[in-house]
């Protein structure tokens, strides 16, 4: 998709000090679309300080909505169309604001959720250059927002989990409300992997990890009842890509201190694209490693048990405590290489020592006090025990891996 056309200026009414691109992604969306584009040309045409250009970006409607913005492009010259022949409201966006020359890309959800007055206070900060990205928050002291208790409790939920497992600081990663300078979004939008509903947060967590000031609005909203959005298929995304920006950080493959030289900003902070040292998101990045220890000590246990129960439970419990201990290094605590591995998988075998006299322990009093015990209470007896090791695992290797300020 080439570069989208200037907008011939109107220099009579609006001297051009910047243009802003308001970007509007849409799928099957032809009984709205036109009433929110030209509700958006009148607002932005009656006393907005910038030029702008609203760009419909049609990802793959199978209704007649590229139809519809195509004649509103004819009409309106402030009112540009594309079309993109795959889904994704992320591949969308990316492509839309790769292909644009103005100083400032925005975009908004067709439903207008948002109250557009909140869209100069977005995009003056980047205009100005005191900041790089801006969003719209409805989590944040001044917002004013119309939702069920469904929708808040979700938002509010992925956002405390982005804090926890990510270290973000942002308030609302996923408002459809949102602008970037261009030339922060050039060099950013590679490295942005997803091309549907995790694109929002995923680049906010770049931008944020590379250093860059994330400017935040309070806006007034109201929910869409309408909204098409599957929520538990987007919750899935989500989880996915919040585990892949985990692998990446701990893996440093995402290369955020090219972003920093690029822009030419030797004055932010230098980051390391670590993983938070925070209490509850070690935690919760150690459950999630422990719960993938304990479904593969119980494949393999089970695997193991014709040998006998003992046998079964010292090698499952072997294996999968070095392979803990590996993944909590680099998931959980952020370190790689080999500095203190040893120290720190011999603190592990200490743990492991003491989770295997508890297990073996309660098998050896199952046998003892109830000998005609089932399988499935062998199980269950098992699962506290592990849940006694594990806490007592944590505390362990916290205090051997823990990075303090």
């Amino acid at each position: 998709m080439s570069a989208l056309p200037v907008p011939a200026a109107d220099s009579a009414a609006r001297p051009r000090t910047a243009l802003v691109d308001v970007i509007i992604p849409v799928y099957n969306e032809e009984a709205d679309l036109a009433a929110s584009v030209l509700g958006l040309d009148a607002y932005l045409s009656d006393g907005f300080p910038y030029g702008y250009r609203i760009v419909i970006a049609d990802n793959a409607s199978t209704d007649g909505t590229w139809a519809v913005a195509q004649r509103l492009a004819a009409r309106n010259r402030s009112v540009w169309a594309v079309h993109l022949d795959a889904k994704g409201r992320g591949r969308a966006l990316r492509q839309a604001w790769l292909a644009s020359d103005a100083d400032v890309v925005a975009y908004m959800d067709v439903d207008l959720s948002t109250d557009l007055k909140a869209l100069l206070p977005l995009v003056a900060p980047l205009v100005s250059g005191h900041s790089d990205v801006a969003i719209g928050t409805r989590l944040a002291r001044g917002s004013r927002v119309a939702r069920g208790p469904k929708r808040e409790f979700i938002s509010r939920s992925y956002n405390l989990l982005l804090r926890t497992a990510l270290g973000a600081t942002f308030t609302d990663a996923q408002c459809g409300f949102k602008a970037v300078r261009r030339d922060v979004a050039q060099q950013l939008l590679p490295l942005v992997e997803d091309n549907n509903w995790f694109f929002d947060t995923e680049l906010l967590v770049l931008a944020e990890r590379a250093g860059l000031r994330i400017h935040e609005v309070p806006v007034d909203w109201v929910d869409d009842p309408g909204s098409t959005v599957d929520i538990v298929a987007t919750a899935q995304e989500d989880l996915r890509g919040i585990w892949r920006l985990l692998r990446g950080f701990a893996g440093r493959r995402i290369p955020l201190d090219r972003v920093r030289a690029e822009l030419e900003r030797p004055d932010l902070p230098s980051t390391e694209p670590g993983v938070p040292s925070g209490m509850l998101g070690q935690l919760l990045r150690f459950g999630a490693v422990g719960v993938a220890s304990t479904l593969a000590y119980f494949a393999l246990y089970l695997l193991l048990r014709p040998l006998g129960a003992q046998g079964a439970n010292l090698v499952a419990l072997l294996v999968t405590a070095v392979a803990n201990t590996a993944a909590n290094r680099r998931f959980t605590f952020g370190i790689s290489g080999r500095d203190d591995a040893l120290r720190h998988h011999l603190g592990g075998l200490a743990a492991f020592g003491v989770a295997l006299a508890l297990t073996s322990g309660s098998l050896q009093a199952l046998a003892t006090f109830a000998p005609g015990a089932g399988r499935l209470v062998e199980v269950v007896v098992l699962v506290a025990a592990n849940a006694a090791a594990t806490l007592l695992r944590f505390v362990s290797l916290r205090l051997l891996m823990h990075r303090r300020p």
